[in-house]
């Protein structure tokens, strides 16, 4: 089959096209026929090699964590899958290349289709609807009436958290640049801070969560928007000390994790509020509690463009550069 792989870390080193042996399924594994996957910047940071201390990748490697597509083959224990059948899914960490024709998944981790989208549109969901699920279902609790800050309103994690946090019933601020401020207010934002003329720690005050995705001096400032007991959940800011014990890294490497988000730690002591890192992990039962959200219209996929599978390597560079005016870039391989 056909794969677009990483042979070395680094953004210099790039991706090539190339014909590599079809997947290997295992009794619990569901062969799909990869119809669509969206481009993510963990796939950029993979490829950087900036997560190779948690997350030590084995290369060359065929990258890609978000799919949509048809059911060819079900391996000997598979009972919630059938040839034909359309789904989609965030492969496991361990699993990961969904910029490939075919791809194996363990059947925990996929589930079927949202009817109302399609392949593209699913594809562009798994692992920012599992991310923003995550934060705020899994680690938040958010409540109804609760106040929720979600940075990047506009981008793909943004876009699907402000509608899940508006679903749950939260009052939501976010941020954005002037041009997409109708856009977000669109998907539900309560309030939008244009980060261009506005600092929003002087507008927001006693929220119970930020949902942070741009880290450094964005995440240090997040902490000041907090009520007391409030928390700062962050996908890009430096890894704590249970986020390494959930990876099962060595003690060493759980020391210099501890030290890496020590700092951050203590500001969110001091304050009186919580930091946690989200390393968000595959689900396919999340993905099945997301679906009725999606068909009923309450969560929408933001395609900002789709390329062809051949041109998986400008989708990565239009995606890199942040030339995406809104939501996710799909490759689509039909």
């Amino acid at each position: 089959m056909k794969a677009f792989m990483v042979e070395k870390y680094g953004a210099a080193a790039g991706m090539r096209a190339a014909e590599i042996p079809d997947p290997q399924v295992g009794a619990d594994d569901v062969l799909v026929k990869i119809h669509a996957a969206g481009v993510n910047p963990l796939d950029m940071k993979i490829r950087n090699g900036d997560l190779k201390a948690i997350v030590p990748y084995r290369l060359p490697l065929v990258l890609g964590n978000d799919l949509a597509g048809t059911v060819v083959r079900v391996g000997s224990s598979v009972d919630r899958f059938a040839v034909g059948d359309e789904v989609y899914a965030r492969p496991d960490k361990d699993r990961i290349g969904t910029f490939a024709e075919l791809l194996a998944v363990h059947q925990d981790d996929l589930a079927p289709k949202p009817a109302t989208l399609t392949m593209s549109e699913a594809a562009s969901l798994p692992l920012v609807a599992l991310t923003a699920w995550q934060a705020l279902v899994e680690r938040a609790h958010v409540q109804p009436g609760q106040k929720v800050f979600i940075h990047a309103g506009a981008g793909g994690l943004g876009s699907i958290a402000i509608q899940l946090a508006k679903a749950l019933g939260a009052y939501v601020a976010t941020t954005a640049s002037t041009a997409k401020v109708d856009l977000v207010k669109e998907l539900g934002a309560d309030e939008v801070i244009d980060y261009r003329t506005q600092d929003f720690t002087e507008i927001l005050h006693g929220y119970d969560v930020v949902l942070d995705s741009l880290g450094g001096e964005d995440l240090a400032k997040s902490l000041r928007v907090l009520k007391p007991g409030g928390q700062v959940i962050s996908v890009v800011g430096p890894p704590d000390p249970a986020t390494a014990r959930e990876l099962g890294a060595n003690p060493v490497l759980r020391l210099a994790v501890t030290a890496l988000s020590a700092k951050i730690r203590r500001q969110a002591k001091r304050l009186g509020v919580t930091y946690a890192f989200l390393f968000m992990k595959a689900s396919g039962a999340q993905l099945r509690e997301l679906t009725p959200l999606i068909d009923a219209g309450k969560i929408r996929p933001i395609v900002d463009r789709i390329f062809p599978f051949d041109e998986t390597l400008q989708a990565m560079e239009y995606a890199e550069k942040g030339r995406p005016k809104a939501g996710k870039v799909v490759v689509s391989m039909t």
